[in-house]
C-alpha cells in the first residue's frame, strides 16, 4: 500500500494531523510522521528530524505556509507523487515549485479525501 508522510504530526487527538494518521492507518496506508515534538502514536514514532524516508507516495501538510520553506528542498528530495495542502496550509510559491518538478499538488483535506474514497 502507498506510504504517506505527515508533516506537522501531533499526539494531540484534537489535531487534524492526528486524525489523519488514525484514518490513514484504518484505510491500510503506511505512514511516516514528522512533528515538532517527539512522541509515539499508533505504535509509530513522530520524528523531529527530516529523515530520508523511502517510497513516499504522498506528503500531506499540516504546517502553515510560514513554516514550510524549511521543508521545500526536503520534500522535493523525497520525490513524492503528490503533496496535499490541507486547509490553512495553501502556499502558491511552494505549489509552483512542486509543479515545476512534476509533483502533483492538491489543495484538499486528507480526511475528506479518505472519507469520499478519493485518496
Amino acid at each position: 500500500m502507498e506510504k504517506t508522510l505527515i508533516i506537522g504530526a501531533s499526539s494531540n487527538p484534537e489535531r487534524y494531523s492526528y486524525k489523519a494518521a488514525k484514518r490513514l492507518l484504518a484505510h491500510g496506508f503506511e505512514i511516516e510522521l514528522i512533528g515538532r515534538c517527539p512522541d509515539v502514536i499508533f505504535d509509530r514514532t513522530i520524528d523531529t528530524e527530516k529523515k530520508d524516508f523511502e517510497d513516499i507516495d504522498t506528503v500531506t501538510l499540516y504546517i502553515s505556509e510560514k513554516y514550510q520553506s524549511e521543508y521545500y528542498e526536503y520534500i522535493i528530495s523525497l520525490n513524492p507523487r503528490r503533496v496535499i495542502f490541507n486547509p490553512g496550509t495553501e502556499n502558491p510559491e511552494f505549489e509552483e515549485l512542486l509543479i515545476q518538478r512534476d509533483i502533483h499538488v492538491e489543495e484538499a483535506c486528507t480526511l475528506v479525501l479518505l472519507g469520499s474514497g478519493q485518496y
